[in-house]
């Protein structure tokens, strides 16, 4: 029988593999921007809820949210600590990425999704497949 943290990586090996074709596009129309971040919204969730899962299964406690399981994660050497802060700062940056209303506000979360959070989510992604 598969661990939880096992099911919940199935699921975020999906995801990632949606969010790294959606972040191949050289160029997105409005729709196409808005269908990015939504793959970043949910791929960015079951990553830091695969964070939680591993390290609850490996004996860390108190992962009551996002933060403390980043910061597990950190500890439990999932992320180095240079990505647990940019994983953070995603974190802060989810209302911005969940309120994409206007095109700036759009093409900010591009950006920040394509030159910042793809790199930190691919990271987690490989040293998951060393760990599965």
């Amino acid at each position: 029988m598969a661990k939880r943290w096992q099911e919940r990586y199935e699921t975020f090996d999906r995801a990632f593999n949606q969010l790294k074709a959606a972040v191949a596009k050289p160029a997105y129309s409005e729709l196409e921007r808005a269908g990015l971040i939504q793959v970043f919204e949910y791929t960015f969730e079951l990553g830091w809820k695969l964070m939680r899962d591993y390290c609850l299964e490996n004996g860390y406690d108190e992962l009551n949210s996002p933060r403390a399981a980043i910061q597990k994660g950190v500890l439990a050497e999932l992320v180095s600590e240079a990505d647990g802060y940019e994983w953070l700062d995603a974190l802060k940056q989810r209302n911005l990425l969940a309120h994409t209303y206007d095109e700036a506000t759009s093409l900010t979360a591009e950006t920040l999704i394509k030159q910042r959070y793809f790199p930190i989510t691919e990271r987690l992604w490989t040293r998951f497949q060393t760990i599965a």
